[in-house]
């Protein structure tokens, strides 16, 4: 079995939860290339936990991370305590950002997206098994390459990707 890259996944615990359990069960998958850092069960006292304690645990698992997911649902612009947080220490760690809209538009949904994202270099997909796992694997390479470049623009995938794999 190949080794697998670790992603931490960033989303709305309250209103997202079904997606991100979804994205655990592909994860789950032998075939697929991709395995998830799951910082949703770092701690089960949440609620006796200090929210600096709960980052210094999440900024862990931010260390060990190739990449980073960010579940883009219909409240998550609006979560500073933590999803904030979590885009800010990706963007500070230069870790590879996947924002995968949960409502599958294939373009940066500039009505969901937190602004902090709007303008910095990302990939924006659709929340669908084939092109998560296509962003994977493919994102790292071209984002490094952009960072060299100074380039922080926020991407999208042609039409052309979706087709060839068969979306």
């Amino acid at each position: 079995m190949s080794t697998k890259d670790k992603i931490y996944v960033a989303f709305d615990g309250d209103k997202d939860i079904q997606y991100y359990n979804l994205l655990k069960a592909w994860n789950s998958n032998d075939n697929l290339s991709f395995s998830i850092n799951d910082a949703h069960d770092i701690n089960t006292a949440r609620d006796t936990s200090s929210e600096e304690q709960i980052k210094r645990q999440l900024k862990e698992r931010f260390l060990s991370s190739k990449s980073f997911i960010l579940l883009l649902g219909e409240s998550t612009k609006y979560l500073y305590k933590f999803v904030k947080w979590e885009i800010e220490t990706a963007l500070e760690l230069e870790l590879p950002i996947i924002v995968v809209n949960i409502n599958k538009k294939r373009i940066v949904d500039y009505d969901r997206c937190p602004s902090i994202l709007k303008d910095c270099l990302s990939i924006h997909i659709s929340y669908e098994m084939k092109i998560i796992e296509h962003a994977i694997k493919n994102w790292p390479l071209v984002h490094y390459k952009y960072i060299k470049e100074e380039n922080k623009n926020s991407f999208t995938y042609k039409n052309e990707v979706y087709i060839k794999l068969g979306l």
